[in-house]
């Protein structure tokens, strides 16, 4: 037992001195921009504000009840623990402290996320250092882990916990072991009760385990597995409602309805400049006019589509190398677990349109699958090297690109905080 919990937090944790120049990189530079915002501006969290102040996140309303139970079912008891630490290091109060300390966990959380992402590309891919820094480097500079680093949300920890389960996952894949059945049923509790909808891929690595269609023995122990993470879960689920199940689906019609009838901008705009650009590459905002439904009112920020072609061509590029990365492995188990775990939200996003004229905000549940389907492709080409120089130079332009950007559109949004949220 202390030999697998030692080697769980090596896992979680940077464990060489590598990963810990990395961690505390992201943790300063995260960490930077998160204090100065919490100590200077009333944003992260505004007592009058339960939603909606930037990028249609719920902040308030997060930290307070951990959201709707019906899309964020067991939400509520971690940020209970989020909340009352909060309030421990503020003394009581929903203050600056408040509020620097609710911006400091999720610094935090993004940047593990960032040590879970290099010791992918670094143990799982095995690229070399230079190309790994390079990739993470690239990541870090996403618009939504810019965002997520001060932002109290579901989002940010679901992010940590689908990249520690991804490379947790992709350990075992590679050492032909399976995952254990007290990993699974854990991973189903934390990441689905944060976000249900992710659920299903906690169970994705386990189609994947060594001769699982060749033995009814392991077809059994799997289903057996699964079925118990799944009791756990629902039992968990049901404890939270008082067992008032029929509220489930009513509810969840209703979210349906409200975020997927959206028609003002054409679906191919939005997939591009917003679930597949707006979690990576800023496009620019627009403020609109906001109210809590108890007579304040108060400004919104929100993306709009992308107004420049080079933004375009920089979304439909990495695309492609995403598309080419796939079409390469296409019979990597350890990618294919990738490109599945995408594949759930472009169809519910995309597809299905919930909520695709926000889909930028969903960036958490997804946007750590680009810089390891990145990886498997500088791997497919680790022995061609006009190929694999031709990777390197797009990668720099891109990265160039990228950190232009969204430098600059934070500066915009610097600007909306002088103005509105002093």
């Amino acid at each position: 037992m202390k030999t697998k919990l030692i080697n769980l937090l090596k896992q979680v944790f940077p464990s060489t001195y590598t990963e810990l120049a990395v961690f505390l990189f992201f943790l300063t530079c995260y960490g930077i921009l998160g204090s100065y915002i919490a100590l200077h501006y009333r944003i992260i969290f505004d007592s009058r504000i339960p939603w909606d102040a930037y990028f249609s996140f719920d902040n308030k309303a997060i930290v307070m009840t951990g959201g709707s139970f019906e899309r964020h079912p067991l939400a509520y008891y971690f940020f209970n623990w989020v909340r009352e630490f909060s309030l421990l290091i503020s003394g009581g109060k929903m203050d600056t402290t408040f509020r620097l300390t609710l911006a400091w966990l999720s610094n935090t959380a993004i940047s593990l996320c960032m040590v879970q992402i290099f010791k992918y590309l670094k143990n799982i891919t095995g690229l070399p250092l230079t190309i790994s820094l390079l990739i993470i480097l690239f990541f870090g500079a996403f618009s939504t882990n810019i965002i997520l680093s001060f932002t109290p949300e579901n989002f940010t920890y679901t992010l940590l916990l689908l990249s520690i389960y991804n490379y947790y996952a992709a350990v075992k894949i590679k050492r032909d072991e399976k995952m254990p059945g007290s990993a699974l049923t854990l991973a189903g509790i934390t990441i689905g009760g944060l976000t249900i909808t992710n659920l299903v891929k906690v169970f994705i690595p386990v189609l994947f385990e060594k001769d699982l269609f060749r033995s009814w023995k392991k077809f059994g122990n799997a289903v057996f597995r699964v079925a118990l993470t799944m009791v756990c879960f629902v039992f968990l689920y049901l404890l939270r409602i008082d067992f008032k199940y029929e509220n489930i689906f009513s509810k969840t019609n209703q979210q349906y309805e409200k975020f997927s009838n959206v028609e003002s901008i054409p679906d191919w705009d939005m997939m591009l400049s917003y679930f597949f650009g707006g979690s990576v590459l800023f496009p620019s905002f627009m403020t609109t006019d906001k109210h809590n439904m108890k007579g304040f009112d108060f400004k919104g920020l929100l993306m709009e589509p992308y107004s420049s072609s080079f933004c375009y061509a920089f979304i439909i590029g990495l695309l492609a190398l995403i598309l080419w990365s796939y079409f390469k492995n296409f019979k990597n188990k350890l990618m294919q677990i990738l490109a599945i775990s995408f594949l759930i939200d472009i169809v519910i996003h995309c597809i299905m349109r919930f909520g695709l004229h926000t889909s930028y905000i969903y960036g958490g549940h997804f946007v750590f699958v680009y810089p390891l389907l990145l990886g498997w492709l500088f791997n497919s080409y680790r022995s061609h090297q006009k190929t694999l120089s031709f990777l390197m130079a797009t990668m720099v332009i891109l990265l160039a690109f990228l950190l232009a950007n969204n430098l600059f559109r934070m500066s915009d949004f610097f600007q909306f905080l002088e103005t509105y949220y002093q």
